[in-house]
C-alpha cells in the first residue's frame, strides 16, 4: 500500500485551513482565470450575489442562498464557461440608520446632537466593520467570489447609476412629488412603502364617541350620533363624518353638521360610497390627513386636509391642550377627557391587525407627507408585457411563484421612494421657495446655477437603488463595454421567495425599463430556514443558528452539503443538529473510502478511463453506474433540483462505490491477478466522482484529489478542473443487470443468514435453481465474488437442483434461492415468513394486472412504460408461483 498524508478520520479544520486564501491569492475566481479550460469564444455565465445588509453578520439563510450560488457558479466554470459572480453588499437605508442610532441612544446621543456629516461618518465606520465581517463569513463558506469586482450601493458608480434612473424617470413624468398619504415611522422619522410594513396582532379598543349635532336635529330619540373609532387621538384632524349614498337611515342627515367633541369644532356629514352599511354604525368619520382611504374621501369632496402628528409620533398644535403628548399618551389622555366629559358611550376591547415598521417595530402612523412617487402603472405593464414574449421572460423556479409577481404587479400602487433619513442616496432635487406660490423645482446631478437654491434633504429608498443592482454593478451608465457587455443579462439570481415583492419585482420593471433587456434569465426561490419544529429563526425565539458555529464544528462542506441537498425549490428546510451528524459522516464515507482507494493505487496509476476491454463486470457496473450518476446529477443541477443531485450522489457513493465495488476489489488487490484495471477503474470513479461533489463540497474534495498519484505533489487548482460528461461507450445495460442479479442473490443469502441467525463464520450450503442460462454464466463466472460475499461451504448453480424440505429461501428474478440449515431452521417460522411473501408478491400482481387491465393507461402512457409494467408483472408472477411451491413443499414435509 501506498504511504499518503491523509488522516484516518475526517477533519474539517486541518481540510480548510488556509485553503481559501490560496484560492484568493491565486486569483481563481476571476473570469480570466476560465482561459484555461475554455474554448475562445466560451459562453458566459453571470450571477450578481444578493448583496447582504451591512446591518449584522450572515445567518443560516444567507449561507444557504450564497451556497446554491456557489455550487452553480463552480458546475458552470469547470463545464469550461466563462464565469462571474459578482460580490457586494447594500448599505440598507433605514435599517443600518436604526442600528447606529440604537447605538449612540446607548450612549446618550441622537444624529442631531452629531448633525448629518458627522454622523454619516458614524454609519461609514459601522458598515466598514461589518462588511469586514461579512467578508470573512464568505471566505469561511468557500464562497467562489470575484472580490476584485465587489460594489457597495452606495459606491460612486452606483450613486451616477442612480441619480441617472432618477432623472430620467423625472423626465418621462414618471417620478412626481406629490402630497399623500404615507405610511410613517415615527421612530425612524421616515416614509416607509407598503412592503415595509408588517403587520401583526395587537390588543386595542373600539370607542364609542358622542358627536353631537349642532342645530338640534335628533335621530332615534338622541341629539347626537356614534362613531366609533380605535384612534381618537387623530379626532383632532376631522372634517367631516361620511354616511352610505343609498342607506335610508341617515339620508335626511347628509348636509347638516356636527361637532366634534373636545375641539368644538362643526363639520358636515356628507355620502360617500367609501362606507360599508353594514359595518358598526355605518358612520365613519374622516380625517384626510391621517388614514389612506379617507385621504380619497377628502379628494373628492374637496376637504381640508388637518394633520395632528408631528414627525415623532407627538400631537402638535392642531391638538388644542394635548400639544406634545406623545401619540399613545395623549390617546389615554384624550379617552379620559371623553369619558368625564360624558362623551363617551362605550368602549369595547379588541386584538386588531396594526401594521408595524419592518426595522424598528413601532406601530406605523398613516400620515400625509410631501413625498417623491414612481407611477408605477406603466413600469409594472412594461414588466407584464416582458413576460408574455418567451424571447424575453424572467422563469421563475419553481414557476408558480410567477403568479405571486403577476398578482402584485397588476395590483401595484404607486411607490414612495423618498426617506426622511441620512444615509443613502441623496435625492438629485433642489428647491428654491419652497413651499410657497413661486415654488421651483430643478432635477439634476449638479446644483443649479443662481442664488436661493436648497438641496432635499431626503434619500432614496434603499430598494431604489437596489433594483438597479444587476447592471449598476456592470458599469452602468458608464460603461457599456466590457463586463455589462459580456455578462448582462445575468443568467440566474437566487433569493428567498420574502423578497419577489422587495426587490426581484424591481429589478424587473427597472431592468426592462434602463437597458431593454430582463435582468436574470432565471430567478430560483427557495424558501426559508426553519428550526427542527418548523418555527422561523428569529431573536425573539432564541433558535437562531450562526453559520460560523456550525463550521467550527463539522466544517463548511457539511453545512454546505446539508444545505445543497435538504429541500426542493421553493420550500422550507427545517435545520436539526442530527442532520448536521449526518451529513458530517457522509464526508466521512468519502474520506475513508477515499484514503483506501488512494493507498491502493501505484504511484504511476492515472486517472484516465481505463481500457475497457480489461474490466471484469464488477468494473464495468461500476463505470456504467457512474455514467448514469453523471447525467442524473447534470440534469438536476440544470433543473436545480439540488436535492435530487444530492440524492444521486449519496446513493451513488455510499452504496455502488463504497459498499459494492470497493468491497468486491478487495478480492483482486489482495490477490494474484493483474490490479492495473482496477485501479485504474478506482483512480477514474474517484477522480469523476470528486469532480461532480466539487461546487457542493470544494475544500474536502480538492484535499483528496491533490492526493491522487498522478496530482500528488502539484498542488494542482481542482476548482479549474473539468466537470464530468456522459460518455456514450461506459453505458453498460447488460453489465447492470447483471451485476443486479449478482447483488440480489449476495442480498438473499445474507437476509437468509440473518434470519437464521447465522454470521459469516457458520458454514452453509447455498443452492442456487435458475433455468436461464444467462443468469447460470453470470453466477459461475462470477463465483469469486459469491464465495466471498456468501461464504457458502457447497455453492450448487444449476436448473436441476433437488432442494431439502428443510431449507430456507429467497426468490429472485430469475432465479430461487437455498439454504439448507436443517439444525438451524424454525419450520414454523419459515413458514410463517413465506406466507408474508406470497401476500406481497400477489399483491403486487393484482396492482400490475389492474394498471394493464386500464385501457386509459395502455393506450396513452409510452410504449416503453408499457412494456416495463408488463416485464414486472412476468417478474413478480414468476417470484408468486415460485414462493407458493416452496411454501407447499414445507407444509407437506411438516
Amino acid at each position: 500500500m501506498r504511504e499518503i498524508d491523509m488522516s484516518t478520520k475526517y477533519d474539517p479544520t486541518a481540510v480548510e485551513l488556509g485553503r481559501y486564501d490560496k484560492w484568493q491569492e491565486k486569483k481563481l475566481f476571476a473570469p480570466e482565470s476560465n482561459q484555461a479550460i475554455q474554448s475562445n469564444e466560451p459562453e458566459s455565465y453571470a450571477i450578481v450575489i444578493p448583496p447582504p445588509n451591512v446591518t449584522g453578520k450572515l445567518h443560516l439563510g444567507h449561507a444557504w442562498d450564497t451556497t446554491l450560488q456557489d455550487m452553480i457558479i463552480r458546475q458552470k466554470k469547470m463545464q469550461g464557461m466563462d464565469v462571474l459572480w459578482l460580490p457586494g453588499m447594500d448599505h440598507a437605508g433605514i435599517a443600518t440608520q436604526a442600528k447606529v442610532e440604537q447605538r449612540l441612544r446607548a450612549e446618550g446621543i441622537s444624529r442631531y446632537d452629531l448633525g448629518r456629516e458627522k454622523f454619516v461618518e458614524q454609519v461609514w465606520d459601522w458598515k466598514n466593520e461589518y462588511a469586514a465581517t461579512i467578508k470573512k463569513q464568505w471566505g469561511k463558506m468557500g464562497l467562489s467570489l470575484d472580490f476584485d469586482r465587489e460594489r457597495f450601493t452606495l459606491d460612486d458608480g452606483l450613486n451616477k447609476a442612480v441619480n441617472k434612473v432618477f432623472i430620467d424617470l423625472y423626465k418621462k413624468g414618471l417620478i412626481y412629488r406629490g402630497e399623500y398619504i404615507i405610511n410613517w415611522d415615527p421612530q425612524a422619522r421616515t416614509a416607509l412603502s407598503d412592503i415595509e410594513v408588517i403587520y401583526q396582532d395587537d390588543e386595542g379598543a373600539f370607542y364609542h364617541v358622542k358627536y353631537p349635532f349642532t342645530d338640534g336635529t335628533t335621530i332615534d330619540g338622541k341629539n347626537y350620533i356614534e362613531i366609533a373609532t380605535t384612534r381618537p387621538e387623530t379626532m383632532f384632524g376631522d372634517v367631516a363624518v361620511a354616511v352610505h349614498p343609498s342607506d335610508e337611515r341617515y339620508k335626511d342627515l347628509i348636509g347638516k353638521t356636527v361637532m366634534v367633541p373636545l375641539v368644538g369644532r362643526e363639520i358636515p356629514i356628507i355620502a360617500d360610497e367609501y362606507v360599508e352599511k353594514d359595518f358598526g354604525t355605518g358612520m365613519v368619520k374622516i380625517t384626510p390627513a391621517h388614514d389612506p382611504n379617507d385621504f380619497q374621501v377628502g379628494n373628492r369632496h374637496n376637504l381640508e386636509r388637518i394633520n395632528t402628528m408631528t414627525d415623532d409620533g407627538h400631537l402638535n398644535d392642531k391638538a388644542g391642550k394635548y400639544d406634545g403628548l406623545e401619540r399613545f399618551e395623549a390617546r389615554q389622555a384624550i379617552v379620559d377627557d371623553l369619558e368625564s366629559g360624558n362623551h363617551m358611550l362605550k368602549v369595547d376591547p379588541i386584538v386588531h391587525s396594526v401594521g408595524h415598521s419592518e426595522r424598528t417595530g413601532v406601530p406605523v402612523e398613516s400620515r400625509l407627507s410631501t413625498q417623491w412617487f414612481v407611477k408605477m402603472a406603466p413600469l409594472a405593464k412594461q414588466a407584464l408585457d416582458m413576460q408574455k414574449n418567451a424571447d424575453e421572460k424572467v422563469e421563475f423556479v419553481p414557476a408558480r411563484f410567477e403568479d405571486t409577481f403577476t398578482r402584485w404587479m397588476e395590483n401595484i400602487r404607486d411607490w414612495v421612494i423618498s426617506r426622511q433619513l441620512w444615509w443613502g442616496h441623496q435625492i438629485p432635487a433642489w428647491y428654491k421657495n419652497k413651499g410657497t406660490d413661486q415654488e421651483e423645482i430643478y432635477v439634476g446631478t449638479d446644483e443649479p446655477e443662481g442664488e436661493g437654491w436648497q438641496r432635499d434633504p431626503d434619500v432614496l429608498d434603499t430598494w431604489f437603488s437596489s433594483a438597479l443592482w444587476p447592471f449598476s454593478t456592470m458599469g452602468w451608465p458608464e460603461n457599456k463595454e466590457g463586463d455589462f457587455a459580456r455578462y448582462y443579462p445575468t443568467n440566474t439570481l437566487v433569493t428567498g421567495y420574502d423578497i419577489i415583492f422587495f426587490w426581484v419585482a424591481r429589478m424587473m420593471f427597472q431592468g426592462k425599463e434602463f437597458t431593454g433587456q430582463r435582468p436574470f434569465k432565471n430567478v430560483l426561490i427557495h424558501g426559508l430556514i426553519r428550526d427542527g419544529e418548523g418555527r422561523k429563526m428569529s431573536k425573539s425565539l432564541g433558535n437562531g443558528v450562526d453559520p460560523m458555529d456550525v463550521i467550527e464544528k463539522y466544517g463548511a462542506d457539511a453545512l454546505r452539503w446539508f444545505l445543497a441537498t435538504g429541500s426542493t425549490p421553493g420550500q422550507d428546510v427545517r435545520f436539526t443538529y442530527d442532520k448536521m451528524d449526518a451529513a458530517w459522516n457522509f464526508i466521512n464515507k468519502i474520506w475513508n473510502a477515499s484514503r483506501y482507494v488512494i493507498m491502493n493505487l501505484d504511484e504511476t496509476t492515472p486517472s484516465t478511463l481505463p481500457d475497457l476491454d480489461k474490466l471484469s463486470l464488477s468494473d464495468k457496473w461500476i463505470l456504467s453506474r457512474l455514467n448514469t450518476t453523471v447525467e442524473d446529477v447534470t440534469r438536476n443541477f440544470d433543473r436545480f433540483e439540488f436535492g435530487e443531485a444530492g440524492r444521486e450522489l449519496y446513493n451513488f457513493i455510499w452504496s455502488d462505490f463504497a459498499d459494492w465495488y470497493i468491497e468486491m476489489t478487495k478480492e483482486t488487490l489482495n490477490g494474484d491477478a493483474d490490479k492495473a484495471p482496477v485501479q485504474q477503474t478506482l483512480a477514474y470513479v474517484l477522480d469523476q466522482t470528486l469532480r461532480l461533489l466539487q461546487p457542493i463540497m470544494p475544500f474536502v474534495t480538492e484535499s483528496i484529489w491533490q492526493e491522487m498519484p498522478d496530482q500528488a505533489g502539484k498542488n494542482a487548482d481542482f476548482s479549474v478542473t473539468k466537470y464530468p460528461v456522459v460518455h456514450a461507450e461506459l453505458a453498460n445495460e447488460a453489465a447492470e443487470m447483471a451485476f443486479k442479479s449478482l447483488q440480489d442473490l449476495i442480498v438473499a443469502v445474507r437476509n437468509i443468514r440473518s434470519e437464521a441467525h447465522a454470521p459469516m463464520s457458520t458454514e452453509i450450503d447455498l443452492l442456487v435453481k435458475t433455468t436461464d442460462d444467462k443468469l447460470i454464466d453470470i453466477f459461475k463466472s462470477n463465483v469469486d465474488y459469491i464465495n466471498r460475499f456468501a461464504h457458502p461451504k457447497l455453492l450448487q448453480i444449476s436448473a436441476e437442483i433437488d432442494v431439502p424440505a428443510l431449507a430456507m429461501s429467497q426468490v429472485i428474478s430469475g432465479a430461487e434461492i437455498y439454504v439448507p440449515l436443517a439444525e438451524l431452521i424454525d419450520i414454523d417460522a419459515e413458514i410463517d415468513r413465506l406466507t408474508g411473501e406470497t401476500k406481497k408478491f400477489a399483491a403486487e400482481v393484482k396492482r400490475a394486472e389492474s394498471k394493464l387491465g386500464n385501457d386509459k393507461f395502455v393506450n396513452s402512457a409510452p410504449e416503453a412504460v408499457v412494456l416495463s409494467e408488463k416485464q414486472k408483472l412476468a417478474d413478480w408472477q414468476a417470484k408468486l408461483v415460485a414462493t407458493e411451491d416452496r411454501l407447499n413443499a414445507l407444509k407437506k414435509a411438516k
